[in-house]
C-alpha cells in the first residue's frame, strides 16, 4: 500500500455541536477522525500529523508558513506518495496558495475541508478525504502543484476561491474552471494549472494590508496604512483596475513612502489591466509604480506579497514576480 501523510489542522472537518453553546467547535484529533472514516485506511498506509485544532479564522500567515516548513521536512524525511491537509474553509484558499508557492515537489499535496460538521447528517468531510486519497494515488496528479479537492472537484490552489458561505460546492475556479474531478473512485483531469511557481524564501513578512476600494473612497485608509508602517499594500480596485481620484492620491502617498502596492480587482473573476487613462484609472496607477497582479484575488495577492517581500522589496523585482 502507498504511504499518505494526513496533516490535520482543525476546521469544520474536526468539529461537532457543543451542547452548551449550540454551535460547532473543534473537537476531534486526526486519529479520532480516522476512526470515523475506516475506509480511508483500506486505501493507503496513513500517517497522522496533528498540527492543531484551528478554526479557519484562527489560521495566520505565520501558522501557514510554519505548516509549510513541517510538510517540506516530512517529505524530505520520509518518502510519501501524497500529502493531505485538512483545513477550515474560511482561509483554506490562502493556506493552499501559500503551500503552493513555498513547496516544490512532485508529490501530490491536496488541501481539503468540510462545509458541514460531524454532527450533521450531510457531513461532507469523509467523502472529501476519500477523494483526496484517490487524487494522491493517481500518478497523473504529480507535478501539479498544490491541489484543492472538495465536492469531488479538483482545483489548483492558485486559481480556486470560496464563493458561497455554506454550500457544499463552495469552491470554484471562476476564471478557468476546475482541473478535473473525482467520480466513483476515478480521477479525471481535463487540463493543467495556468501557472506553477515557487518563491524561495526563508521568511514571511506579515505586515501587509489589504484595502477594498468603494465608490467615493478617499485617501484616509491609505494614509493610515502607510503611517502605521505597513511593509506592503494590496488594493482591490474597481473593475479592471481603477480607483476614485481621492483614493488615487492615497495610493500615491503610499508609493511615495517606498511601500510596494499591488493591484487586483474586487470583481470575483477577471484580470487587472491598465486600459483606462482618466484620473484614478489604471494607466496612471501603473505610471506611479503600482504592480498589477494578473488574475489573483486580494487574499491571494496578499499572501504572495508577504512571501515576495521575504526575498526583495525592490519594486522592479516584485513586478517580475507578479507579472
Amino acid at each position: 500500500m502507498k504511504n499518505i501523510l494526513i496533516v490535520f489542522t482543525g476546521g469544520t472537518f474536526s468539529m461537532m455541536i457543543d451542547e452548551q453553546t449550540g454551535g460547532a467547535v473543534p473537537r476531534f484529533s486526526g486519529e479520532e477522525l480516522l476512526k470515523k472514516i475506516p475506509e480511508a485506511k483500506k486505501l493507503a498506509k496513513i500517517t497522522c500529523f496533528d498540527f492543531g485544532k484551528y478554526p479557519g479564522p484562527h489560521m495566520t500567515p505565520k501558522l501557514m508558513f510554519k505548516l509549510s516548513k513541517i510538510i517540506r521536512n516530512e517529505i524530505l524525511r520520509r518518502k510519501y506518495d501524497g500529502v493531505i491537509v485538512t483545513h477550515g474553509t474560511d482561509t483554506l484558499e490562502e493556506t493552499a496558495y501559500l503551500l503552493d508557492l513555498t513547496i516544490k515537489t512532485e508529490t501530490p499535496i491536496v488541501v481539503i475541508g468540510s462545509m458541514k460538521n460531524s454532527s450533521e447528517p450531510e457531513w461532507d468531510g469523509p467523502q472529501n478525504l476519500i477523494n483526496a486519497i484517490h487524487v494522491c494515488l493517481n500518478h497523473n496528479c504529480r507535478n501539479l502543484g498544490v491541489l484543492v479537492c472538495l465536492n469531488g472537484e479538483i482545483n489548483a490552489a492558485s486559481e480556486v476561491t470560496k464563493i458561497y458561505t455554506e454550500q457544499i460546492d463552495s469552491f470554484r475556479s471562476l476564471d478557468f474552471g476546475a482541473l478535473g474531478f473525482v467520480e466513483k473512485e476515478k480521477v479525471i483531469l481535463n487540463r493543467l494549472p495556468k501557472k506553477l511557481e515557487t518563491i524561495n524564501t526563508k521568511k514571511i513578512i506579515t505586515r501587509v494590508d489589504l484595502l477594498t476600494v468603494y465608490a467615493g473612497m478617499d485617501e484616509k485608509f491609505f494614509r493610515y496604512s502607510a503611517d502605521s508602517k505597513t511593509k506592503g499594500l494590496v488594493v482591490e480596485a474597481l473593475g479592471v483596475g481603477n480607483v476614485p481620484p481621492a483614493a488615487f492620491d492615497g495610493i500615491k502617498y503610499v508609493i511615495d513612502k517606498n511601500i510596494p502596492v499591488v493591484l487586483v480587482s474586487r470583481c470575483p473573476a477577471g484580470e487587472t489591466l491598465d486600459i483606462y487613462s482618466y484620473p484614478g484609472a489604471g494607466k496612471w496607477l501603473h505610471k506611479i509604480g503600482v504592480i498589477f497582479a494578473d488574475y489573483l484575488n486580494g487574499q491571494k495577492a496578499r499572501i504572495k506579497l508577504m512571501l515576495a517581500l521575504g526575498v526583495t522589496n525592490n519594486r522592479r523585482n516584485l513586478e517580475k514576480l507578479f507579472s
